[in-house]
């Protein structure tokens, strides 16, 4: 019998004292983590949004829905939020608009993305995975990480 987990057979170093860190750091980074989740769907919509504007001139919420794979229900909930928290503008049957702070929050989510995807490529991860797992990864580092990432991937492109 096979196991189809490609991941299975990795086991993490042990480094003796690495498992739990000090409280107040162990407690940092939960917070770091639960407030990356608070707005990785917002930063997601948003993104999206900047690319669909960007590329194909409009950004409609049947297209939202379809790229995301979720209902256009569920993009209206999220395009009220939006429009709650300034971040878009939008009219019945037209396109979205993002406004100047939706645009700078767009520009930096897709600055991430792109930082994050390119150094898994430069490590060898496959685009298709390279892909999915940028998308999620972008939310949850930080600056420092970020700024190393591309460092290495800059020095990787020099080779």
């Amino acid at each position: 019998m096979t196991d189809s987990n490609p991941n299975a057979s990795l086991t993490a170093p042990s480094i003796p004292g690495d498992a739990l860190p000090p409280v107040e750091q162990h407690a940092q980074q939960y917070a770091t983590v639960r407030n990356a989740h608070e707005t990785e769907l917002i930063e997601d919509y948003v993104e999206l949004i900047g690319d669909l504007l960007a590329h194909r001139g409009e950004a409609r919420a049947a297209d939202i829905a379809n790229r995301m794979a979720v209902s256009q229900a569920t993009v209206s909930k999220m395009i009220r939020r939006l429009n709650e928290l300034e971040l878009v503008t939008s009219k019945p049957y037209r396109s979205l608009f993002l406004t100047e702070a939706g645009q700078k929050m767009a520009e930096t989510s897709r600055a991430r993305h792109d930082i994050v995807l390119h150094f898994l490529r430069a490590l060898g991860v496959r685009d298709a995975t390279a892909r999915i797992d940028a998308e999620g990864m972008e939310h949850h580092v930080s600056d420092e990480t970020l700024s190393i990432m591309q460092r290495f991937t800059e020095q990787q492109q020099k080779n």
